[in-house]
C-alpha cells in the first residue's frame, strides 16, 4: 500500500466494514482536494459544505459529498481539466477510481460528478482484513459527488486553511459564519419531499454548540436567490426565529434521527432530539452582521 496512504488510514482505527468504507470515503475526499490544490481549483473557487466543516474545521460526523462555490459567478466554466485532476491524483495513490460527469436534463447553476471507486478493488488496495472483504458484494461501490455552484450569491467570506496529509496543501474554505449561513439554508429551504436530512439538523446543533457567529448577509442573498425571500425583504433576526419555529413545527425529528445515525458514531447524542429541543437552542444563535 502507498506510505502516505497507509498513514492517512491509521488515524481511524477501523474495526468494521462500515469504519473502514467511512474511512476510505474520507480518505478519497482529501486526496481529491489536493489534486484540486495541485489544479489551481481554490484561485478560483471555495469549499463549503459538510465535508469542508469535517475535514477543515472538526466536525464530528462523517460527510457524502464534496461541495465548492465559485468565488465569482461564471457560467462558462470548464471543470473537465478538475475532474481529470482529481483522478489523476487518486490514481497517483493506488486507489481505482473514475470521475465520471453528470449529465444535465436541463440548465441549472451547479455542476455535477460522481467519484466512483469499486468498494471491494480498493479494501484490498488498502488490505482490508479478509475476513472483512468477504462480507463486501463485488458490485458495490463507494460514490461521492463533486459539486460547483457556478453562479453564487454575494456575501460569503473564504479563508486559507492547510490540510498536513498525504502532504502539506491548502485550501481555499468559507469561514465559519458563511459555512453556517450555507447550513441554516439548507435547514430552511432543502426540499426531500418525505425524507428529512438529520444531518442538516445535526450541523446545527454542532454551529450552536460553539457558539458560531451566523453570516446574515449571506444567508439572506442565498435565500432571495433560491426565491425563499422576496428581493425587497430584510431578514432580521426576529424573522429568522420565526422561520426556524415554523420548520421545527413541520419536522419528523424521528425521521431526522434515522437519516443521520450512520453518520455518526456516538448515538446518544440524537437522545434529546425532539421539537422542545430545537426550539429551545435555537434562542442561541448569535449573528456576525446584524442586529
Amino acid at each position: 500500500m502507498n506510505e502516505a496512504l497507509n498513514l492517512m488510514l491509521k488515524k481511524y482505527n477501523c474495526k468494521s466494514i462500515s469504519d473502514y468504507e467511512n474511512a476510505l470515503k474520507e480518505v478519497v475526499q482529501e486526496i481529491a482536494l489536493l489534486g484540486l490544490w495541485r489544479a489551481k481549483f481554490y484561485e478560483k473557487a471555495a469549499f463549503y459544505g459538510g465535508s469542508a466543516l469535517r475535514i477543515l474545521y472538526g466536525l464530528n460526523r462523517f460527510s457524502e459529498d464534496l461541495d465548492f462555490s465559485l468565488l465569482k459567478a461564471d457560467e462558462d466554466t470548464n471543470l473537465n481539466k478538475y475532474h481529470k485532476a482529481i483522478e489523476s491524483e487518486l490514481t497517483s495513490f493506488g486507489l481505482n477510481v473514475d470521475v465520471i460527469p453528470k449529465t444535465k436534463t436541463y440548465r441549472t447553476q451547479i455542476d455535477s460528478a460522481f467519484i466512483k471507486a469499486g468498494t471491494l478493488q480498493n479494501m484490498i488496495s488498502i488490505k482490508v482484513p479478509v475476513s472483512l472483504r468477504k462480507r463486501i458484494h463485488k458490485n458495490k461501490v463507494i460514490k461521492i459527488k463533486f459539486e460547483v455552484d457556478k453562479d453564487p450569491p454575494d456575501g460569503f467570506d473564504t479563508e486559507a486553511k492547510y490540510l498536513l496529509q498525504p502532504i502539506p496543501f491548502s485550501i481555499n474554505t468559507f469561514t465559519m459564519p458563511s459555512l453556517f449561513a450555507g447550513k441554516m439554508h439548507a435547514v430552511l429551504c432543502r426540499k426531500w419531499q418525505k425524507r428529512v436530512k438529520g444531518r442538516d439538523w445535526y450541523d446545527l446543533v454542532w454551529f450552536i454548540g460553539r457558539n458560531t457567529l451566523l453570516n446574515l448577509t449571506h444567508l439572506e442573498l442565498r435565500m432571495k436567490q433560491s426565491e425563499h425571500l422576496k428581493q425587497q425583504d430584510v431578514l432580521t433576526k426576529m424573522e429568522l426565529l420565526k422561520l426556524l419555529n415554523n420548520k421545527i413545527d413541520n419536522v419528523d425529528f424521528l425521521l431526522a434521527k434515522n437519516d443521520v445515525r450512520n453518520f455518526i458514531k456516538d448515538q446518544d447524542t440524537l437522545k434529546v432530539w425532539s421539537k422542545d429541543f430545537f426550539r429551545d437552542i435555537v434562542k442561541g444563535i448569535k449573528f456576525e452582521n446584524r442586529i
